[in-house]
């Protein structure tokens, strides 16, 4: 039974300004990511034309403008091996070009070698190609890369490159040499390619419909260098949904659900591109619960990323998050004890392993990680706890290393920090005193709901009202039915107004929505 994939879903809230996704396993929040609708800036896959502001000999590195406040980073090992055939196709690139002939002619050339100075490479003011591999965290702008990447679910095209890289992964020395062969014959002149794990198997036509899928993404940007040579994005990595299906969607996904139309679409179009037969695992929903509260993420978010994370059988962790590491304090609680205090600090600690390896991909929490665990005399236990958490981290797509308790308790982890640490704030503040401890008469709030409702329907003419509310207030209106507040409002104002129930308002939060499903106030 433990070698049985658990299902997954993938639950997407599309809103006016963000777009959640959530990863449930067996029904548990597993990672959760939220992007902007209208595009998020300085994600990591972003390429664009920067500017060299600042040469750093010291450090053998460059600050680069790519339109962000805080200027980004470059050291000369993140240049790649052939930056030369990349600066001489910014440098030559013009709109009265050929630009598919110049990057045809353009000679890779000797590799850069590894002990050269930047200084001799770059000078301030040169426009250079670059990808974000580090978003900004706190006060550090962005880290690029000069080695542009663009990555497909069974492909990875590298432009200016001629070599072509498998993964280790793929073991039959057949496939192997299959792939190789099928993916060097489909590459025009200056593109090298990394073959992906998820490429076994695959026929011709898949490989060769993503690939050229791949090749146009980049050559599209050509045009943007030719016209204007000003910092700007060139393009962006695929939209957080199609890159976590790129990376994640394997047999053991069971629903997609979407509830805006036109990113289901995308989905959809997407998976029918890299895997087809799980095309019919994608869903829009169109319950009249909100997506998150229905598939209940909203409470597993509420409670899994506050200070304090609750597990089972009274257990808790206290996470702290600081500039310099993060700190997991493991606490027994009013855990039933055992008899053997050893036994029960050893099964407390299996627990929180457990929580913690969720936690690191729920928070995206990156550097430096000290576990303080619950004291164990036992060697056994120590190693027997290390190796529990190597294995829980293996399902971890971010690079990281496990180290072994130390005679305190104390266990170290590494996780690759690209992204800042996800962080939701799980307290309310009071909508009426905002943390002032004095608040009005909450009889009120009936009369205030009424007037915004009399302003929509006199003023503004609406005929249909949704009005959204917590389910404290919500309760609170339907009180008495005939006699309740809504039927009331409906009566008296000939209106026909719906009330829905949103379990992440705060106590007396309400707003209004016309028939569209556009906010009011």
């Amino acid at each position: 039974m433990e070698s049985e994939k658990p299902d997954k879903d993938l639950i997407v809230d599309v809103t006016s300004t963000e777009v959640h996704i959530a990863l449930m396993e067996n029904h548990r929040l597993i990672e959760y990511n939220t992007e902007s609708s209208t595009g998020n800036k300085f994600s990591v896959g972003d390429v664009y034309l920067g500017k060299v502001k600042k040469i750093l000999p010291n450090l053998n590195a460059a600050f680069v403008d790519i339109g962000d406040k805080k200027e980004a980073f470059i050291h000369y090992l993140d240049l790649g091996l052939y930056f030369h055939a990349f600066d001489q196709f910014v440098r030559e690139s013009n709109q009265n070009t050929n630009l598919t002939d110049l990057y045809a002619r353009i000679e890779v050339g000797k590799p850069l070698p590894k002990e050269g100075k930047i200084e001799e490479i770059l000078k301030p003011g040169q426009m250079i190609v670059s990808q974000i591999v580090k978003e900004p965290i706190s006060t550090k702008g962005s880290r690029l890369t000069a080695e542009i990447s663009l990555a497909g679910r069974n492909i990875v095209l590298l432009p200016f490159t001629e070599k072509v890289s498998i993964s280790q992964k793929i073991a039959s020395k057949e496939e192997k040499r299959r792939l190789e062969t099928l993916v060097k014959s489909i590459l025009p002149k200056n593109y090298g390619a990394i073959i992906r794990t998820a490429a076994e198997g695959k026929n011709a036509a898949t490989l060769v419909g993503e690939t050229k899928a791949l090749i146009e993404k980049w050559e599209s940007s050509w045009k943007k260098i030719a016209r204007n040579k000003t910092v700007q994005l060139l393009f962006t990595e695929y939209s957080k949904t199609t890159t976590v299906l790129r990376d994640l969607l394997n047999d053991s996904f069971s629903n997609i659900w979407i509830n805006d139309e036109k990113i289901c679409d995308e989905a959809r179009k997407y998976i029918s591109l890299i895997s087809p037969e799980q095309e019919k695992i994608v869903h829009l929903y169109e319950g009249k619960q909100p997506i998150y509260d229905h598939f209940e993420v909203t409470r597993q978010i509420k409670s899994s990323f506050g200070k304090v994370v609750p597990m089972r059988q009274g257990a808790y962790l206290v996470i702290e998050t600081t500039e310099a590491l993060n700190v997991i304090d493991v606490n027994s609680g009013i855990r039933t004890k055992t008899a053997d205090q050893e036994e029960n600090s050893f099964e407390v600690n299996k627990l929180a392993a457990e929580e913690i390896a969720r936690q690191l991909r729920l928070r995206d929490m990156g550097g430096i990680v000290i576990v303080d665990f619950i004291d164990m005399e036992s060697n056994d236990h120590k190693n027997a706890l290390f190796k529990h958490m190597q294995e829980l981290m293996e399902n971890d797509r971010a690079k990281h290393n496990v180290l072994p308790l130390t005679k305190f308790g104390l266990m170290q982890i590494t996780r690759q920090r690209i992204r800042p640490v996800t962080e939701i704030n799980t307290m309310e503040q009071c909508p009426l005193c905002h943390g002032t401890g004095k608040i009005h008469s909450t009889v009120v709030i009936d009369e205030e709901i009424e007037r915004k409702i009399a302003y929509y329907v006199i003023e503004k003419g609406h005929k249909v009202l949704t009005l959204k509310t917590s389910p404290i207030l919500g309760a609170y209106l339907r009180r008495g039915w005939l006699n309740s507040y809504l039927s009331k409002w409906r009566k008296h104002y000939k209106v026909k107004l719906d009330l829905e129930e949103v379990t992440d308002f705060t106590v007396l939060q309400n707003e209004l929505f016309n028939e569209k499903g556009e906010k009011l106030d």
